[in-house]
């Protein structure tokens, strides 16, 4: 039997099964559930997010931030990739893709445009998950009535082709932690100011730079000519040096180079979360990757 832990509303709620937390999501399942009440297992046919219940807040609240649209969507492009590709994908993605499609349509309605050079790589060599992004652009495109550069095909494709990791693979797990945490107590030191690791601002953070590690890892960091280095410089140049020590570290411990177009985005992510002060009251905010 499943048990409601937490309804946050009517469409994502918190629940233990086997000892075990998740958070479902789907429209209308927290209608009339309360806390405490058993759902039987035939009842469910919706999104399972398995997550640590120590930090299941922070998921709730990062959630919560997100309209339910984009993780139905996330549901979709997921049923259309698992069945073509013929993979089990990680229930992760149905946190980090629904970010991007939230973020990749505000961006469209702002008329920012970001390359991805990574384009080619990803059509030519992930033939079949550009193609799922391809059609994921076009359910995109008919919710919102926009229309998507096929550069966003290719970063829901990366999004894709990150959740086929085997879960099992405790090397590759090991070494992307170990990298998160060398980042994050970088940007702790080098920023001289007490990170809350309990706000939405850090777990919107630390997911950044999991994406960050997962490219890392899998030589497809992004290098692009767009400007956007040298634009970070002349405005953000405090979190644009952590940024720096950050590329640094990674040099220094990996014999890899960061390209300047992911200094950037690091000092972006960096400029917004210690844009907030430790009690979560925003000082100033740039618009986020």
């Amino acid at each position: 039997m499943i048990s409601v832990k937490k309804v946050l509303n009517s469409s994502v709620v918190l629940v233990e099964k086997d000892s075990q937390e998740y958070i479902v999501l789907g429209h209308g399942i927290g209608y009339g559930r309360k806390v405490g009440q058993t759902i039987s297992d035939d009842e469910i046919d919706e999104i399972f997010i398995p997550v640590d219940k120590y930090k299941s807040a922070q998921f709730l609240n990062l959630i919560n931030e997100i309209s339910v649209d984009y993780f139905d969507m996330t549901k979709d492009i997921v049923m259309l990739a698992e069945d073509r590709l013929s993979v089990k994908l990680n229930t992760t993605i149905y946190l980090t893709l629904a970010d991007h499609l939230s973020f990749a349509t505000e961006r469209q309605k702002k008329g920012l445009i970001f390359t991805n050079r990574l384009q080619w790589e990803l059509e030519t060599y992930y033939e079949n998950e550009f193609k799922v992004g391809k059609d994921a652009l076009d359910l995109l495109s008919d919710k919102y009535q926009y229309t998507f550069p096929d550069e966003e095909a290719a970063n829901i494709a990366f999004h894709i082709i990150n959740a086929q990791d085997e879960l099992s693979d405790e090397t590759n797990g090991f070494k992307k932690a170990k990298l998160v945490s060398s980042i994050i107590n970088l940007v702790k030191y080098a920023s001289m100011c007490e990170l809350n690791t309990a706000s939405i601002h850090y777990n919107r953070f630390l997911i950044h730079v999991r994406y960050f590690a997962d490219r890392f890892f899998s030589n497809l960091l992004i290098d692009e000519a767009d400007g956007l280095y040298k634009q970070m410089w002349h405005l953000y140049p405090i979190e644009m040096g952590i940024a720096l020590r950050i590329a640094e570290y990674i040099m220094q411990t990996y014999q890899i180079k960061v390209p300047e177009s992911e200094i950037a985005y690091l000092g972006v992510h960096i400029n917004r979360l210690i844009q907030y002060s430790s009690n979560g009251t925003k000082k100033g905010e740039i618009l986020e990757e």
